[in-house]
């Protein structure tokens, strides 16, 4: 079967491709099968209608396009094998020359992975955050749970700093009521400072009955970001009782009878999650630093396909609630000004995922990379724990949406991703160097291998460093 190969740009390419008669009979031959076997004439039996009175009753081109149908994928599968190409999205197909009894020809235009050399991977830094301080993370977290189980006691006293107030807030312009920028019967924690500007100093000092009147910008809806009149009810001033962190508080809020027991079980989750942070974030930079240094454009066919899918999804999800782009800019904190500069930003965003993409595949296909069962294992009871299903569902969800391969190039790529971070050098903001190849996916931190005793790793790694 010859065929050729015509480079169209960097990462696209022109398969022309011809089958002779011969390879194309056996599919021409169950082509006649099938029809036979489908179809009643009289003066024959079901599956015995000649070749000949198929031909005549439904024209000999019918089949023949029922037999190149059959015939292309494996024809376009050798060619790409013979061309030594890797393609990255679905040809498209054209058939150039039928010719009844000696060949078809035909050609395949695709996107593939373009060619581009890989630097020594030991040479890719990073720099990420240091571990937060364990100490002030615990309490920190114990704090978040003082406030879950506080008690709110109703004060007959003016307002201070960390009180809770009940609130009916309404807004103005020229003295003519903004309608969507009224609510009642709000709760703020006094000190806050995370809804109006001026609101802590206007309520401060103020008792049950008070009411009190400020200006501000408004932070939200169709006027947000201009000037208006604000003017607050206050319905109710409480203060705030947090528990004691004791045993008592201890055995409340988790399974431990001590507040030690606690703090130490807390640490270790501050570890682990301060660990993954590292990880993720090492990740993310060596695999950019890496795709800095390559010199290879992304294919224009597969890139503009997938904008387009991205533009789609974005789209849905706004009309799903219920806002327009403009809207959507205006209320988050997006780096886009612009619906043009949010596109643009999308276009880049989706540019940069499909070279790590193809990167990744790269590194896999290099390494021959394979996925085990416990790999997909993994995978599943890591999704389960993120949906908040289980793993058996998880693996249904898999079988009956086909994404099964997907999912398999997912694990793959992260497979890939490990080895570069694990080559990489990564340093934490105060210089030290950070072992990222060690942490696991839960955050822990792999163990020794049981049959080495731990003196001689130590002893086997000073000696690595002495070389």
């Amino acid at each position: 079967m010859p065929s050729t190969v015509e480079k169209l740009g960097p990462s696209r390419v022109k398969l022309s491709i011809e089958i002779p008669f011969s390879e194309l009979k056996p599919h021409l031959d169950k082509a006649y099968r099938e029809i036979a076997q489908s179809v009643n004439i009289p003066g024959f039996r079901r599956g015995k209608v000649p070749p000949a009175v198929i031909d005549q009753r439904f024209g000999r081109g019918v089949v023949l396009q029922d037999a190149i149908n059959a015939a292309l994928p494996g024809a376009y599968s050798k060619a790409v094998e013979e061309a030594q190409i890797i393609p990255l999205a679905e040809p498209q197909v054209e058939v150039t020359e039928i010719e009844d009894r000696k060949h078809v020809a035909f050609t395949a235009e695709v996107d593939v992975r373009p060619d581009f050399e890989l630097p020594d991977l030991s040479t890719l830094t990073a720099t990420v955050a240091d571990v937060p301080d364990r100490e002030q993370e615990i309490d920190e977290r114990i704090e978040v749970m003082r406030q879950r189980f506080a008690t709110r006691v109703d004060v007959d006293r003016a307002a201070e700093k960390g009180d809770l107030v009940t609130l009916d807030i309404s807004a103005s312009q020229d003295g003519k009521q903004i309608v969507d920028a009224s609510a009642e019967g709000i709760t703020y924690k006094v000190g806050a400072e995370g809804m109006l500007d001026g609101l802590d100093d206007a309520v401060v000092g103020t008792k049950a009955g008070d009411e009190v009147d400020f200006p501000s910008k408004l932070v939200g809806g169709p006027f947000k970001g201009q000037d208006a009149d604000i003017h607050v009810v206050v319905k109710k001033v409480q203060e705030e009782k947090l528990p004691d962190v004791d045993d008592e508080f201890a055995q409340l809020i988790s399974e431990f009878d001590t507040v030690g027991e606690m703090r130490d079980d807390l640490g270790v989750r501050v570890d682990q999650l301060g660990r993954m942070g590292q990880v993720q974030e090492a990740s993310d930079k060596v695999l950019e630093a890496l795709i800095d240094q390559l010199d290879f454009e992304a294919p224009a066919g597969l890139l503009e396909a997938q904008v387009s899918a991205r533009t789609e999804q974005i789209n849905d999800q706004l009309n799903q609630a219920g806002f327009t782009l403009e809207r959507y800019l205006e209320e988050n904190e997006e780096e886009a000004d612009t619906p043009e500069e949010f596109w643009a930003e999308v276009a880049k965003n989706t540019e940069k995922a499909l070279k790590a993409q193809i990167v990744l595949d790269r590194i896999a296909d290099d390494d021959s990379i394979g996925v085990e069962q416990a790999d997909l294992t993994e995978m599943l009871f890591r999704r389960a724990a993120q949906n908040g299903t289980s793993p058996e569902q998880e693996m249904q969800h898999m079988m009956e949406h086909d994404h099964t391969s997907e999912w398999m190039a997912e694990i793959r790529r992260t497979k890939a991703l490990k080895k570069i971070v694990a080559a990489a050098t990564v340093t934490d903001s105060s210089g030290q160097v950070v072992d990222v190849a060690s942490v696991r996916p839960d955050g822990s931190l792999e163990e020794p291998d049981a049959d080495e005793p731990v003196s001689d790793q130590a002893e086997e790694q000073d000696a690595e460093e002495a070389e």
